[in-house]
């Protein structure tokens, strides 16, 4: 399947989420996490917040949109999973979440390329495989006659090649859908998003997409996109891309120039990055006033990731509220997501935030501390 949108956007647009969803194993994760993530997400944001408190306030509400999002589905007995690469514009500022292999790159206007997620494959990804099999899963090649191993790593049971997605019940909860988040500020001067699915990332590094469409604007740019991908691999996989384009108000999309001719150390440095080399391209790029790096957070433990909240104390109705599911718990019913943890050695096991004993079930099987999964007729 190949498909590309594009939109531009002028500094006089404030919320403006994009999004990409790679199903497996059929459809209905993807489906459902399209029609409910949004929304999940904007729940467990605070009322009546500032535009700066808004945005500091989103990364925490992202790892909790995507749990619910998990948790509900799962809930329908169904096997399907996916990726999700989720972006939300504010202003000049730019909030990526994902898991999965839907990745989202950064074209700045000076032409530096830098990504803006972390793939989730068992494959490249040592520090996942680590937490998988930590948490009670198998990671390995599938294993056919006589012994022999092919294909890519993969978790078993279930045979998934990723650490992270949506959904995917069959597998085991240690395969987790909290995201890794990054939130960067562009200078005034703006920047390109490609937003594309595995299908894309399989046949062009990073660089070859954002050079292959550099010129054009966002209506070809994302079509330009998915033409080179299948010029250079074929159609062997979904194939999705969004292109946008920030720009300044009053501005026109920067002229078509030729393509520049690199050296092999060029070329070497601009090849697809881990997430070590791409951390520092972002410092490099925060340095020369380009973007600045406001979040970044990759952990799979919920208790990191939700962090410590003083104030948490009652709401309005003299309830609690879960921190993942947003229903209000009474006082005697709420437990603190650091309860037992060895994550937050600084924190109180009755410090919140709080969780449901649903939601805490599912921190315990994404941890691994009971055991994972829902049996599947």
């Amino acid at each position: 399947m190949k498909k590309w949108r594009s939109q531009l956007l002028d500094m006089d647009v404030q919320l403006s989420p994009r999004k990409i969803f790679d199903g497996h194993n059929g459809t209905a994760a993807a489906v459902f996490s399209k029609d409910h993530l949004l929304n999940h997400v904007l729940s467990a944001i605070p009322h009546g917040l500032g535009r700066d408190e808004w945005l500091h306030a989103l990364p925490r509400a992202l790892v909790a949109g995507f749990v619910k999002t998990d948790k509900e589905f799962q809930r329908k007995g169904q096997t399907s999973g996916t990726t999700a690469t989720f972006v939300i514009l504010d202003g000049w500022t730019v909030t990526v979440a994902c898991v999965g292999d839907s990745r989202c790159i950064l074209d700045t206007q000076g032409g530096a390329v830098s990504e803006l997620t972390v793939d989730h494959r068992l494959e490249e990804n040592a520090e996942e495989r680590e937490r998988v099999t930590a948490s009670g899963g198998e990671v390995g090649r599938l294993s056919i006659f006589a012994g022999t191993e092919v294909g890519p790593l993969r978790c078993w049971p279930g045979g998934l090649c990723l650490s992270r997605s949506i959904g995917d019940m069959d597998v085991g909860e240690f395969i987790v859908p909290i995201p890794y988040v990054k939130q960067v500020k562009l200078s005034t001067a703006g920047g390109r998003l490609i937003i594309a699915s595995d299908g894309i990332w399989d046949a062009l590094s990073s660089d070859m997409a954002a050079k292959s469409c550099r010129g054009l604007p966002a209506e070809l740019a994302a079509r330009q996109v998915v033409k080179e991908a299948l010029r250079t691999r074929g159609l062997k996989d979904d194939t999705t891309c969004i292109v946008v384009d920030i720009i300044p108000p009053d501005s026109t999309i920067r002229p078509a120039t030729p393509p520049k001719k690199y050296n092999k150390l060029q070329s070497l440095f601009f090849r697809r990055k881990s997430q070590k080399s791409t951390a520092k391209l972002s410092k490099k790029l925060s340095a020369i006033g380009i973007v600045e790096e406001l979040f970044e957070e990759g952990s799979a433990m919920l208790a990191e990731r939700l962090g410590n909240e003083d104030s948490n104390g009652p709401s309005m109705s003299g309830f609690f509220i879960c921190a993942v599911c947003q229903v209000d718990l009474a006082a005697s019913e709420g437990i603190s997501v650091h309860a037992g943890s060895i994550f937050s050695t600084s924190s109180k096991p009755w410090q919140g935030p709080f969780l449901c004993a649903d939601c805490r079930d599912k921190k315990d099987a994404m941890e691994g501390k009971r055991p994972s999964g829902v049996k599947v007729a």
